[in-house]
């Protein structure tokens, strides 16, 4: 099972990147929706990282995939600049995510 982020923002991507975790960066709901389908066909992604302010943009989409789908489960992200009521680092995220540490 693979992970990959949908970003907003270059230096989020590039920074999973250095982890291993391939991904892109969108800007426009229309962006990520093309992306959350291409996910969804690929059946070795396990895990998608989507930044804050890319959830936000797409609610029901990524709601919609929450509660229908099996597969990808759907991990909320700070980006680069963070978020004052985001104290948790990502690694964090993915661990009470997944349940297991890495």
């Amino acid at each position: 099972m693979r992970m990959f982020v949908i970003s907003d923002n270059v230096d989020t991507q590039v920074g999973m990147r250095l982890a291993g975790i391939e991904g892109v960066v969108v800007h426009e709901y229309q962006e990520v929706a093309e992306e959350l389908q291409k996910v969804m066909e690929d059946e070795s992604i396990g895990i998608v990282l989507m930044t804050k302010k890319l959830i936000t943009l797409c609610q029901d989409l990524v709601y919609d995939v929450k509660l229908n789908c099996q597969r990808p489960l759907i991990v909320e992200i700070p980006d680069r600049h963070g978020d004052s009521s985001i104290g948790d680092s990502i690694t964090s995220y993915i661990q009470e995510a997944v349940g297991i540490r890495i």
